[in-house]
């Protein structure tokens, strides 16, 4: 049986021609068949032409939006037929079950989209620094996220699916670079407060990480521009949305983490364990100052995150920022 859930893959090196390749490989193995594959080419003429010749088995078509990822996706939507639109990174690899399990989410009526969880695949194995509560900065589902199905407030960018009635009367993503993904489903969550967004474990999907990826130099830039992202997300939509999730998971999920690798320093003279805290340290402190630079300049931060719309001057109250919508894709 077919279904009715079209998925979207957006591709934009060259270099991640084979990965791209298991990612449709994978797409055309799933125990529910997608109703389409659209593979959507960002601003990169010779991929195009080559993904055009050689993607038999999938739709390939140019990005027509603003460059990046959110633009990407954009146009994948559009060109979309399902009533389902799910979206998978060009360098992930889906389980067999992943669309089976995230279409049976939609099956209650209130479900306005579902997500699944992100596992790495270290190119050359993981850091033995490298803690897993940050596995977000690689694009991977980290240490105390949800083991269980549960509503969530966002999903993995990599890992997410919705209605696509929803996507285009929320009028899509708004951002380019960097969570894209959360501003739109914080947006979505308060144009409908009674809509849920279902995150589903099982649903999971690998995630290559390459080498040039898992240096600590690399782990320190990315949670900077993560916190800018975070920063520019709460501008949009609001502080005490735009952190909810992130003001938990600092003051819960955190401290367990640095408790338990000094303690495992400590007890059982695991050296990796003090280089994690380390890291975890570090980590927080590069994402903080991020965010404190998103806050003092949050247009050239919006900027730099593919944000098309009007300056981000405006007034914020305790619960919800508001920015005029003309000038958005």
């Amino acid at each position: 049986m077919i279904s009715d859930v079209s998925v979207v893959v957006c591709a934009h090196d060259d270099r991640r021609w084979n990965v791209l390749r298991e990612a449709l490989t994978s797409l055309e193995n799933q125990t529910l068949p997608p109703r389409e594959i659209i593979v959507v080419i960002d601003h990169n003429p010779a991929l195009l032409q080559r993904a055009a010749r050689e993607l038999r088995n999938a739709t390939v078509v140019d990005n027509s939006e603003e460059r990046g990822l959110g633009g990407a996706r954009n146009a994948g939507t559009k060109a979309s037929a399902g009533s389902i639109v799910a979206f998978l990174d060009d360098d992930a690899i889906a389980s067999p079950d992943w669309l089976r399990l995230l279409r049976s989410g939609y099956e209650d009526p209130d479900v306005a989209g579902v997500g699944g969880s992100a596992e790495p695949i270290w190119e050359r194995g993981r850091p033995r620094w490298f803690p897993p509560e940050f596995d977000w900065v690689v694009g991977c589902t980290f240490r105390g996220a949800p083991e269980t199905p549960t509503a969530v407030r966002n999903f993995f960018g990599c890992n997410m699916s919705y209605r696509r009635a929803i996507l285009l009367e929320l009028g899509l993503f708004r951002l380019g670079y960097g969570c894209d993904e959360t501003e739109f489903c914080i947006r979505l969550g308060q144009r409908w407060p009674e809509r849920r967004l279902l995150f589903i474990p099982e649903a999971k999907i690998f995630h290559h990480v390459p080498a040039d990826r898992a240096g600590f130099r690399r782990y320190l830039s990315r949670c900077y521009f993560e916190g800018g992202s975070k920063a520019v997300v709460s501008r949009l939509v609001g502080a005490r949305d735009g952190l909810a999730a992130e003001r938990s998971y600092t003051a819960q999920i955190l401290p367990r983490a640095l408790a338990r690798d000094v303690r495992h320093a400590v007890s059982r003279g695991d050296s990796s364990g003090l280089g994690r805290a380390a890291a975890i340290v570090a980590g927080l402190g590069a994402t903080t100052a991020g965010y404190l630079g998103g806050r003092i300049a949050p247009t050239p931060a919006a900027r730099k995150r593919g944000w098309q719309g009007p300056p981000l001057r405006f007034r914020q109250d305790r619960t919800t920022a508001t920015v005029p919508f003309e000038g958005e894709r």
